[in-house]
Order: structure tokens, then sequence, then C-alpha cells
């Protein structure tokens, strides 16, 4: 089938690619529709490795994806020939201790497409797990199906926090990712978000998404908006999406007494911890790594209308420039959010 490859660090091919696809009596067969770039992707194209992770051979990329079952096996009666999916790209050994103790975005030996060794989905078709793949309601489509994996992080971002509704946010990084923590939040009860960010254009685009005050560190200092829109108490939650040392920078000041901090955006460096301030503030601090059990939920909140993700998608390429498209994707202009491909157009 055709692919996008990527041969080696900084090179990408689009051809013929044989990958073995035996269907088992819990799996479906996909005709890949569309597939969103991912940072991650973008990080293996450029760099050809992240952390323990080393492309050392051709590897298909993308794990952003939806598309339309064309085979089901023996096994599966909940899913048929012809419905359009969303799937969940981390397919756990249902046999390991995290997985039995409902952590399996935790298992070690998930398989997660575009992971090496493992392939990815922007090609035109792919087997996956029933278990994995989930019906798109009528209304969400193909794009905004696609668009389930990042806001499934933001989702599990908003469950580690527990918060409580009428609560107010602050998402630091105006990014696909902090767009769809903002979004989570909104919809989990949180009464308004503080979003801050150097982009002008991304945070004049989160502005439009709802009660969502948009913050430019270049101008205003993103702890005196916070403390007038909170009288001074301070944010119930903090979301980190931006992976920049300057965001994380004295961030428990934006906390109120018994706030949540959530770490969401990946840093390549250490990250300066002032303990101090957390313990006399008696923060709780929370991590994420990718997600578990939020696809049901994702889906829940985009059939009913109650998480619009169509504003996110900025750029639509064809699969014929796939390879345009990751090239665009790493120099995107600032008004631009989530670049997809329709590999099925």
């Amino acid at each position: 089938m055709r692919a996008l490859v990527l041969e080696r660090a900084g090179e990408l091919s689009l051809r013929d690619i044989d990958i073995p696809q035996e269907l088992g009596p819990r799996d479906v067969r996909i005709a890949v529709h569309t597939v969103g770039i991912c940072g991650s992707d973008l990080h293996f194209y450029h760099h050809g490795r992240i952390g323990p992770f080393v492309v050392e051979a051709p590897m298909v990329l993308g794990h952003e994806a939806s598309g339309t079952i064309i085979e089901v096996g023996t096994a599966v009666s909940e899913l048929a020939v012809g419905d359009r999916v969303c799937m969940e790209p981390g397919v756990p050994d249902p046999t390991s201790r995290p997985a039995r103790l409902g952590l399996y975005n935790l298992d070690p030996g998930v398989e997660f497409w575009a992971t090496p060794p493992g392939h990815g989905v922007i090609r035109e078709s792919v087997v996956h797990s029933a278990d994995f793949t989930y019906k798109l309601p009528d209304s969400v489509s193909y794009g905004e199906g696609a668009m389930v994996e990042p806001l499934a992080v933001g989702m599990h971002g908003v469950t580690k926090a527990r918060h409580k509704p009428g609560d107010v946010a602050v998402v630091t990084g105006a990014g696909t990712i902090g767009m769809v923590t903002a979004l989570a939040a909104l919809a989990g009860g949180c009464s308004q978000v503080i979003i801050s960010d150097v982009v002008a254009p991304k945070l004049e685009l989160a502005a439009t998404l709802g009660p969502i005050t948009p913050v430019n560190v270049t101008e205003r200092s993103l702890r005196e908006v916070v403390m007038d829109v909170t009288g001074g108490w301070g944010a119930d939650v903090v979301f980190e999406c931006s992976g920049s040392l300057a965001a994380a920078q004295d961030i428990f000041q934006l906390l109120c007494p018994g706030g949540c901090l959530v770490f969401i955006g990946m840093f390549q460096e250490l990250v300066p911890y002032d303990t101090v301030a957390a313990m006399m503030k008696e923060a709780r601090v929370e991590h994420v790594f990718r997600y578990a059990h939020q696809y049901p939920r994702s889906l829940a909140l985009l059939g009913s209308g109650k998480v619009n993700l169509k504003p996110l998608i900025t750029d639509v390429f064809p699969f014929d420039r796939a390879i345009e498209a990751f090239d665009y994707a790493s120099h995107m202009p600032p008004t631009s959010v989530k670049v997809q491909i329709e590999v099925a157009g």
C-alpha cells in the first residue's frame, strides 16, 4: 500500500510499503481517511528519535486518525463494515499489571502507532483492535474524528485535575494541546479559562472558543491577570501545556491555596521546581502521559456539541501532498493550529 514513510531523519517518501495486516478475531480493517500531524511526528521527522525511541528502519508516520471500517473479525459484533470510526493509537498488553489496574497508558509494552519500531497510519489502510476503535457520531466529521486523539490528552489532564464546577483554570500554551485542554476544562465545569502564549493569532482564535481570556505574556503579566480575574485568590487549576521553561518559572504563583497544577506539555530540559512555593499553598501536582479511558467521553462531548474542534483544523492537505504537509507543519504560520492529511478524499 502507499504510505508516508520516514526513511531516516530529515527524509520522507510517499511510496509503496509492505506491512503485514492479518485480521484477528477481535480486529477490524479500516480504510484510513484523515490523519493529523502531531508534534511527535515532526520530532521524529527532524531528529529521528524521541528519548529512548529511535528510528532505526523506515517507519510510517501518523497516529491521530479516522476512517471507515471495510472488514471485521469473526468475534466483532459491536462494529460493522461501513462504520465511520476513530482509532485510539495505543494498544496495551491486557495481561500487564498497569492494564489490569486500569492504567493501560502506562503499560511499558503498549504498541503505539508511529513509535519505533511500530508503523503509523498515514497509509491507505490499517488493521486495529476493535476494543480501541470507536464509532463517530453522525454529526462528527472525519477531521474532527482525527482530533479526538489530542482532545483525549486534554481530557485526561482535566480528569487528573478533579476540578469543581465554577472553578477558574489557567492554560499555559495556546497550541493544539493547550486549545483542546481549555475546551475540555470548560466542558468539565470550569466557569472560565485564562490562556497564555506569545503568538497573537493563536490567542485571538482561543478567545473565540468560549469564556476564554487570552494573555500575551510579551505584553502583560499572566499573574496579574489571574489575580485580577480571581480577586487576588489565584486559579483553582493550572494546566501547563507549553513545555516551556519560561512558562514553568514561578508557576505556583498562579495557583490559589490548595490548587492543582497539571503538567501536560513535554519538556526537553529539567524543570526548576519551587518546593517551598508549592508547600506553602499545599499545591497538588499531577502529571499526564498520553491518556486512558478518554475516547468515549471525548466523542460524547463532540456528538452533543459541547466541544467544537472545527476551528482548530486550520490546514488540510491531500495524500499526494503529504510531504509538503510535513514541511508546512514544520514551519507553520502563526495562524495555523492543526495540519491534517486526507488519505481518502
